[in-house]
């Protein structure tokens, strides 16, 4: 018996269930505990939603919304690398790589392509849309430390030099206006003693 088009999207959906448990390294705001790789997806997709007008280009907030949805489903597979864990990049890429063509070829076709598609335009980041998108990627968890008094950077000595040389060029590139927001508030923020 031939496996239906609905059993296999109802398939990938329960298989990316399995997001809820990816634990990340940021914490709720209200530091109650971590957050999962399924609600920074989700609030990512948010911060499309509300911001895109801060985008450094023209982009298309739905097929921002689409890639930020995506972006992390090979956590399932892989976990979360967390920008400050000292993963090597490379490794990172192709664990995720593999991670994408098994999960997205549990759906039928072309609709398993098409998302892979979406997934790598993501992670090239050359595409306007993607470019935001990578700017969100990075925002959110920039504001998370901001909120909760230095978060990860806190907890993994991170110095000034590190944030701005991790967060700056990716949310630069995509939205230089917020970048300019971030980099003042950055400083501000070490200057003030609140992290490492």
């Amino acid at each position: 018996m031939q496996t239906s088009t609905l059993d296999k999207q109802l398939a990938f959906l329960k298989e990316i269930d399995r997001l809820k448990s990816v634990i990340r390294q940021s914490p709720l705001l209200d530091r109650s505990r971590k957050e999962n790789s399924a609600e920074h997806s989700w609030h990512l997709a948010m911060y499309a939603l509300i911001l895109s007008e801060h985008a450094g280009e023209t982009v298309d907030a739905t097929r921002v919304i689409q890639m930020l949805l995506l972006h992390d489903i090979v956590e399932i597979d892989v976990g979360d690398f967390p920008i400050h864990g000292g993963t090597s990049r490379e490794l990172q890429a192709e664990q995720e790589s593999k991670a994408a063509v098994r999960l997205f070829g549990l759906l039928p076709q072309p609709q398993g392509s098409e998302l892979l598609g979406l997934w790598q335009e993501f992670e090239l980041a050359q595409t306007a849309d993607a470019k935001f998108a990578k700017v969100l990627d990075r925002f959110q968890p920039l504001l998370v430390n901001l909120a909760t008094g230095g978060g990860t950077w806190t907890e993994n000595d991170v110095s000034l030099d590190q944030v701005l040389s991790r967060y700056g060029p990716v949310i630069e590139a995509g939205a230089p206006d917020l970048w300019a927001a971030c980099e003042r508030w950055v400083i501000e923020h070490f200057r003030n003693g609140q992290a490492a």
